[in-house]
């Protein structure tokens, strides 16, 4: 045991230089990556942010490109059109003018550009496409348009502007209008891009197209709109105010500063929600004179890079921690065989006084379990009892119409004796012979009712068996009859043929019955509607019983409480609170269950889940 002792002492600083020089090469590693490989992952997410927003560009451009290749060739051919060069050639003419006007709305709405119009060489507005509305052109002089300017030399043209008349922006398609080798007027087609802008919104990417002087005029990004990413210079001002390009909109530079990281151009934009740095990738569109620019928002890839170098860095802490783990079972594994050694005396020694201490423990148990099957003796005598004072208790209750059901035959069986004597001094034998009849029929309905009480009163034994539900509902009857008639009830059986077998004892199954019924009873007196409905159907190779009255029905907060002990709603003296309790219980030792819930129409609903039992099973007796 010394010599162990030793060998850990000299191991455990060893162990521990090692664990100290590898935590130290890991720490160096870890600040080496976080100087010098940070920067490098960071540059990789921002090249794929790079990649990404380049692809939206060739999208976004191709997107815009063939939304205005649809419509470059348009003008110059409905210049040549015949309505056209008439009215051209009379622009005074009335009724020229309509049914130009006419045309031009109806290629309009074919083509669903914005607006199309024509123009004499004065720069004045003969017909449009608009003739009809309040914004029409008709009348209006746009020859200070560079669109117009260029047509009218003879050349296609092309040009951006926010509408003077209109107050919407557009892209201008314009064609002169030769004839015989003469420019007489010129035509042009205005095309709404907003849909296209539209697309932009809400995207991952901002989006914006800007003109020759740096001024955005198409973004997903409404508040850019008419801002400049390039210092408006008295000279870009007043190109842009001699085209009227942007009517009476205020122009404003974007508060944005640019520079270039690694190859990267980078945009940083301050707005009132703060500033934002964006990766810029741009494209011009020459015949357009635009210039589209995607930026990409640098915080997802600097997030990514971030995240890349936390888990780098956490990846060598595992590595440190595993090496730490490593180094502690080397030692632990040292520590353990001096301590097993130790540990196999002391299990030796507590093995012999657990020997001993198991003989007592046993003793013991042995005792308790003695203690315990007494015990659940005496709770299943005591749960008969309950079950026998639930009865009694349940005959108590119903004694007062028990004693109309006897009083009434009795009265009865009276009279019919006292008539036969009369009709007998008479020698009216045969009217004498019937009222003896009589009597005895009654006599047997009284000894009916009080042979069902009898052994409804009596304990039955433990024995189950197959219980014929048509009986036990039959028998159930003859007892609740009273107490239906009292609350002036009706009970209305539904039952499936032929009738089931039930695995139950017939006397306590009778109990169960007798006591719900009595409750819903109890529940319907006095109501307008006193109709109790009981059903039997199988269902899953289960026999449901249901039981529903009209009555209030049963809270929720006490739908839990109601098969407790000694819990009742009625007032004092009306109950002990034992009904259901038993009823639970026995349905319980049947192999079923009994529950209750709300009927969706109101009231209460009982129900009883019972073993089907085969027919040819001989019934038990209870």
């Amino acid at each position: 045991m010394g010599s162990t002792g030793g060998g850990l002492g000299g191991g455990a600083p060893r162990v521990k230089k090692q664990f100290l020089t590898a935590l130290g090469s890991l720490v160096v590693i870890g600040i080496l990556f976080a100087v010098y490989g940070s920067p490098i992952i960071e540059r990789r997410y921002l090249k794929e942010a790079e990649v990404q927003g380049a692809t939206t560009l060739r999208l976004a451009v191709a997107a815009l490109d063939g939304h205005l290749r649809r419509f470059e060739p348009l003008p110059a051919l409905i210049a040549d059109q015949p309505a056209i060069e008439a009215l051209i050639q009379s622009p005074d003419d009335p009724v020229l003018r309509h049914a130009t006007n006419l045309y031009l709305s109806g290629i309009n709405a074919l083509l669903k550009s914005s607006d199309i119009y024509m123009m004499t060489m004065d720069g004045e507005t003969i017909a449009a496409s608009n003739y009809d509305l309040p914004t029409s052109f008709i009348g209006q002089n746009f020859s200070y348009r560079p669109y117009f300017q260029e047509a009218a030399a003879g050349a296609q043209a092309r040009f951006y502007a926010l509408g003077t008349t209109s107050a919407r922006r557009g892209y201008y398609f314009s064609s002169p209008i030769e004839i015989g080798g003469r420019i007489l007027g010129v035509i042009v087609f205005k095309v709404d891009i907003d849909t296209i802008e539209a697309s932009w919104v809400g995207g991952d990417s901002r989006i914006f197209v800007s003109d020759p002087e740096g001024i955005i005029f198409m973004t997903g990004t409404p508040e850019w709109l008419y801002s400049a990413i390039l210092p408006l210079t008295p000279e870009r001002l007043t190109r842009t105010r001699a085209s009227r390009r942007y009517s009476d909109a205020i122009l404003r530079e974007l508060p944005v500063a640019e520079r270039q990281d690694d190859g990267h151009r980078l945009l940083t934009v301050t707005d009132p929600g703060g500033a934002r740095e964006y990766l810029a990738t741009s494209q011009p569109m020459p015949q357009a004179g635009w210039t589209v620019t995607v930026l990409t928002d640098t915080v997802s890839a600097r997030a990514q890079a971030q995240t890349a170098v936390v888990v780098a860095l956490l990846s060598l802490c595992l590595a440190g921690l595993g090496l730490a783990i490593l180094m502690q079972r080397r030692a632990r594994l040292a520590e353990r065989l001096h301590l097993q050694a130790e540990a196999r005396e002391e299990l030796e020694r507590r093995v012999e006084e657990r020997t001993a201490d198991l003989a007592r423990v046993n003793h013991r148990i042995e005792e308790e379990i003695a203690e315990r099957r007494l015990t659940e003796q005496q709770l299943r005598q005591t749960q008969a009892d309950l079950i026998q004072a639930g009865k009694l208790a349940g005959l108590g209750q119903m004694s007062a119409a028990l004693s109309h059901e006897f009083n009434q035959p009795l009265a009865a069986a009276k009279t019919y004796a006292d008539s036969a004597a009369v009709l007998m001094e008479r020698g009216r034998l045969e009217e004498a012979s019937d009222n003896v009849r009589r009597i005895s029929a009654l006599i047997d309905r009284m000894a009916s009712i009080s042979r069902h009480l009898r052994n409804f009163a009596r304990k039955p034994n433990e024995k189950l068996g197959p219980v014929a539900l048509d009986e036990v509902i039959r028998d159930t009857l003859e007892i609740v009859a009273a107490r239906l008639k009292t609350a002036d009830a009706d009970l209305v059986i539904a039952m499936e043929e032929p009738p089931p077998l039930v695995k139950a004892g017939s006397v306590r199954l009778q109990q169960v019955l007798v006591n719900i019924i009595t409750n819903a009873a109890d529940a319907v007196e006095g109501l307008p509607e006193r109709r109790i409905d009981l059903a039997v159907r199988r269902e899953a190779g289960r026999v449901v019983l249901l039981v529903r009255d009209r009555g209030p029905g049963v809270p929720a907060a006490i739908r839990e409480r109601i098969f407790d002990p000694f819990f009742t709603t009625k007032g004092i003296g009306k109950g002990l609170g034992l009904g259901l309790s038993i009823s639970y219980n026995i349905v319980k030792d049947f192999g079923g269950s009994l529950s209750v819930d709300e009927h969706p129409e109101g009231g209460a609903l009982f129900r009883i889940e019972l073993e089907e039992v085969a027919a040819e099973v001989g019934q038990a007796a209870e």
